[in-house]
């Protein structure tokens, strides 16, 4: 088994390219949670999806227009949303920006 990380210093872990617009990095995680960072240029879409895991999302910069279970509200930087098990949700980049978010359990299909 190898060691749990307690720490993760900035720019660590790479960048991970999703689609034109979007990128992704695992930030830090344990079997339970996981933290991950989404970057966004103006435009790109987060599309519609759904998992098992509980997210928590936080807008660490730019604004985004987000969906969840069919409701659509504008989050700005500073915001916050959080889409249960289960729930289709995504997001739409009204200008560059970044999410971070964290999930319960880990996302395997991250790593």
């Amino acid at each position: 088994m190898s060691q749990q990380a307690f720490f993760a210093q900035p720019n660590v872990s790479e960048w991970i390219e999703l689609s034109p617009g979007n990128t992704r990095r695992v930030l830090i995680h344990t079997a339970e949670m996981m933290q991950v960072e989404f970057g966004f240029e103006k435009g790109a879409v987060g599309a519609l999806h759904s998992h098992p895991h509980i997210q928590v999302s936080y807008v660490a910069e730019g604004s985004f227009e987000v969906t969840i279970d069919g409701k659509t509200e504008i989050v700005g930087q500073g915001g916050s949303f959080i889409v249960p098990s289960g729930l289709v949700h995504g997001v739409v980049a009204l200008e560059k920006g970044r999410l971070v978010d964290v999930f319960t359990p880990h996302r395997a299909d991250f790593l």
